[in-house]
C-alpha cells in the first residue's frame, strides 16, 4: 500500500486528485501541501511512496521540488500533474515516473498508480497483489458481489471501470485495465488487445472471423486480438497446451 504527496496550489484540482487518489486500492493514505515550500517541509519528516506534483506554483515550483526530492536517501517516485506539455523532456529528464496532463482522467492517473505500485515491489512480493485481488469485491446500490479471480473469463476496457466476464454474466469494478493486467500476469491473464485481457486457461482454440479478424474463444465470448498480440498470445497458449492447462477451466 503506498503512501503518497498531492502537491497542488489551486484547490479544486488538490481536492479532485485526492478524492481519485483515496479511491485507489494500491493508496493507503494521501497528504496534501498546497504549495512547494509545503510540500518540502513534509518530505522532510514524512515518508512517501509517490509525489504527484504540480509544476506551476508561486514560490518554489514543482521544478524545484523535484530536485529537492531527488537529494533525498531513498526519493518517492514523481509523478508531474500540469496543464502544459513544454516540460515533459525536463521532468523525464529529472526521473520523473510519468507526466499528467490536466484534466486528469482517473484511468490515466490509476495507470501511474499501477506503474508506481509495481515499481515499489521487491522480488519477494511479486504473487501479491495478485493475491490481494484473488477475489474481486463489486459493490451494487445494495448489496456486494465478491467474484473470484478464477472465474472471469477475459477483462474488457469500459471508459473508467473493467468489465470482467464470467460464465455467469459481467460485472463493472472502477480499476484501469493495465493495473489488472499488472496484478493478474502471475494468474495466466494477458494482453491481447488495447482493451481486453484473457485468461489463457479460458481459451479453447483462436479464430478467424470476418467481422473481428483473430479472435480467443472462450465460453464466456470471443475476444478479439490484436496483429500486436497474436504472437505472443500463440506463444502462452503453446506453452499452456505443453504443460496440461489450456482449455482446462472450461472443461
Amino acid at each position: 500500500m503506498l503512501q503518497v504527496l498531492v502537491v497542488e496550489d489551486e484547490p479544486f484540482t488538490r481536492e479532485e486528485l485526492n478524492g481519485f487518489l483515496a479511491g485507489m486500492p494500491e493508496i493507503a493514505d494521501v497528504v496534501s501541501a498546497e504549495s512547494g515550500e509545503a510540500a518540502v517541509r513534509l518530505l522532510g519528516g514524512t515518508a512517501f511512496d509517490a509525489v504527484f506534483l504540480d509544476i506551476s506554483m508561486p514560490g518554489l515550483d514543482g521544478m524545484a521540488v523535484a530536485r529537492v526530492i531527488s537529494m533525498l536517501s531513498a526519493p518517492p517516485a514523481i509523478v508531474f500533474v500540469t496543464a502544459s506539455e513544454s516540460h515533459a523532456i525536463e521532468a523525464f529528464g529529472i526521473g520523473a515516473v510519468d507526466y499528467l496532463l490536466k484534466p486528469v482522467r482517473p484511468e490515466r492517473l490509476a495507470d501511474s498508480v499501477a506503474r508506481i505500485a509495481r515499481l515499489r515491489r521487491g522480488p519477494e512480493e511479486e504473487g501479491g497483489p495478485a493475491d490481494e485481488l484473488a477475489v474481486v469485491q463489486i459493490e451494487h446500490s445494495r448489496r456486494t458481489v465478491f467474484v473470484r479471480r478464477d472465474d472471469i473469463q477475459f477483462a474488457e476496457a469500459h471508459g473508467d471501470y473493467v468489465r470482467l466476464h464470467t460464465a455467469d454474466g459481467t460485472h463493472l469494478i472502477r480499476l484501469s485495465l493495465s493495473y489488472l493486467e499488472d496484478v493478474w500476469a502471475p494468474a495466466g491473464f494477458v494482453r491481447v488487445h488495447r482493451g481486453f485481457l484473457v485468461a489463457v486457461r479460458w481459451v479453447h482454440d483462436l479464430r478467424v472471423t470476418s467481422s473481428a479478424g483473430l479472435v480467443a474463444c472462450t465460453p464466456a465470448g470471443d475476444v478479439p486480438v490484436s496483429r500486436r498480440h497474436a504472437r505472443g498470445l500463440k506463444e502462452r497458449l503453446i506453452d499452456a497446451a505443453r504443460s496440461g492447462q489450456l482449455g482446462r477451466a472450461a472443461r
